[in-house]
């Protein structure tokens, strides 16, 4: 059962595609994940570049940030995550786009204006793709991330993300999954 753990939704049940095209983050990752950015999530500007059932955007959003742009390249998926916002009562505050993570990119930096920037990226891709560092190279090089940017990544051991230049690294293991957290440096 995947729920919402906390914050103004807590409790509410989610709904997850069918099949196997879609792994949910398990709850003890999810856990340590918002227990690491508790305090820096009130009025943040989310992306969720692989949004599968939309859990983690909504997450942030029933903690407090502000809206969230929630991408998934499966209609079925984004059909759940529609159906998951208005369960939690999160629609509102967000955007949910089929397309694929390169194409999302290009429309969100197509946008181009400062209120179109992201202080919260989560990137789940599927595990076996190995995309994460392709993904991490086009999403800093992009133009959308805020001046303090998180980029919070889950992977397995073979696909934990390489350190990044202006980026300070953490990483956190929960059994299987690895958790790893970029905090954009302060250049001053």
């Amino acid at each position: 059962m995947m729920r919402i753990i906390t914050g103004k939704a807590r409790g509410v049940r989610l709904r997850t595609p069918e099949g196997l095209e879609t792994r949910p983050t398990a709850e003890p990752a999810k856990e340590g994940l918002f227990s690491s950015i508790q305090f820096e999530l009130y009025g943040k500007n989310v992306l969720d570049l692989f949004g599968g059932t939309g859990q983690l955007a909504l997450e942030a959003l029933s903690r407090g940030a502000e809206k969230a742009v929630i991408v998934d390249a499966s209609r079925e998926a984004s059909a759940v995550i529609r159906e998951n916002a208005q369960k939690t009562k999160l629609a509102p505050q967000c955007r949910i786009l089929t397309a694929d993570w390169k194409e999302a990119i290009k429309m969100l930096r197509g946008r181009g204006t400062a209120s179109e920037t992201f202080d919260l990226v989560f990137l789940d891709p599927p595990y076996a793709s190995g995309i994460l560092e392709e993904v991490l190279t086009e999403l800093t090089s992009s133009g959308i991330l805020g001046k303090y940017a998180i980029i919070a990544c889950e992977s397995d051991a073979g696909g934990v993300p390489s350190p990044m230049e202006g980026f300070r690294q953490t990483a956190h293991r929960y059994g299987k999954t690895y958790i790893t957290i970029y905090r954009a440096e302060d250049e001053t």
